[in-house]
């Protein structure tokens, strides 16, 4: 198994009563609750955590989000650029640059390459569709987002892969008349491409493509669903198998001394589901584009209709409110958290597996609202040496 760290340098130094008065603790929040000096230690310390990672074997992870306290990478690019020249050995994964909000994916593709030769071929792309901050911090439309996603990584694949000189591309969203990147990117034909999502539809899309899916906090049952639907697209069409390699889960990750200070420091983790993810409905299940006109209805009311079930909402909306509130002990027993000592995370890490089938790649949220620097090099020390080498290959 590799493990791959991200931390997606979040800014926790609000006033609480600030983060209670507002709607939204992404896309509106007003910046003047930014200090500069305070974020550029923050960014110091969070690119130290890469050079550390690079240093003990755990894999890196470059992301980005905009306007939000839960992190302050609003440019993946700049970040995957520090990435592939300081660090030497690691693999780095861009999780990734928002596709469906930059307006011309062949900058994105001549960016990727670009980080590939720079790292000497250590890049692995990944690609995420954005939620509603990012569409209204990047003044995108979210109506046709799925198909500006796969239109975008259609032409972002054939700008890294074509070496025949210019060709020119005309698709339903996207037009260039020219395109040529160099350089060319360093693995050929390309890097490994991935894509997060737990969405069953797009799941099974990625198998048919062979990319790798990887889920973030879905716990047992989201992903098996998700891998359910993409081992059943690849069978169906005749595709082979997919291996361990093609899965990866994304989990908060703490590794302590002890059972007590691993759950006690990796708590703090979960400052990411109980504060930063406070968003209006206007970024969320009200965002144009994002529920069926059928599912519509109940999203506008706060009490369900007597003798109604359950209210269906959007699945990242209703994601999204599940996790909100729950304690360690809850995000443990649901797969959403492996902390306590190395034997103790160790065995999380089994029996998750167990129960979702066995993937590759271990994507580490070790590093979130209020834990410090020491605190996260400590835990990512304690899992590279007494954890790691004892998950399966």
């Amino acid at each position: 198994m590799q493990a791959w760290y991200l931390n997606e340098n979040p800014y926790p130094f609000v006033p609480q009563h600030v983060l209670d008065s507002v709607d939204s603790v992404r896309a509106s929040l007003p910046n003047l609750y930014c200090d500069p000096r305070v974020a550029a230690d923050l960014f110091q310390e969070a690119l130290d955590e890469c050079l550390l990672c690079d240093d003990i074997g755990i894999n890196v992870v470059s992301n980005e989000h905009h306007a939000g306290i839960n992190c302050l990478y609003g440019a993946s690019p700049l970040i995957l650029g520090i990435l592939a020249r300081q660090t030497s050995r690691v693999r780095i994964l861009s999780l990734g640059t928002l596709i469906t909000v930059r307006e011309d994916p062949v900058r994105v593709a001549e960016e990727y390459a670009t980080a590939d030769v720079i790292s000497r071929g250590r890049l692995d792309i990944g690609f995420v569709k954005s939620g509603g901050t990012e569409m209204a911090s990047g003044n995108a439309n979210p109506v046709g987002i799925v198909e500006r996603f796969w239109e975008a990584i259609d032409l972002i694949l054939k700008a890294l892969t074509h070496q025949d000189g210019p060709f020119s591309w005309e698709g339903k969203h996207f037009t260039h008349r020219h395109v040529n990147i160099w350089p060319r990117p360093w693995q050929q034909p390309h890097p490994p491409l991935w894509a997060a999502t737990g969405d069953p539809d797009t799941s099974a899309e990625l198998g048919r493509r062979g990319m790798i899916n990887v889920l973030v906090f879905r716990g047992v049952e989201g992903t098996q669903r998700a891998w359910a639907a993409y081992r059943q697209a690849r069978a169906a069409a005749g595709l082979p198998a997919p291996r361990p390699d093609r899965f990866g889960y994304t989990a908060f990750v703490y590794t302590g001394d002890t059972d007590e200070e691993g759950i006690r420091v990796g708590s703090k983790l979960l400052w990411f589901l109980n504060t930063s993810l406070k968003s209006a409905p206007q970024y969320s299940k009200f965002l144009p584009g994002q529920t069926p006109p059928e599912l519509a209805p109940p999203l506008y009311r706060t009490k369900p209709v007597p003798g109604a079930g359950p209210a269906r909402v959007a699945p990242a909306s209703r994601n999204a409110a599940a996790l909100v509130g729950i304690d360690a002990e809850q995000a443990i027993a649901r797969g959403l958290m492996f902390a306590g000592n190395p034997d103790t995370v160790y065995r999380q890490i089994m029996e998750f597996q167990e129960k979702v089938g066995r993937f590759e790649h271990l994507i580490m949220a070790s590093r979130s609202g209020f834990m410090t620097h020491a605190e996260a090099e400590k835990g990512l020390k304690l899992f590279a040496k007494e954890v790691l080498p004892r998950l399966p290959e």
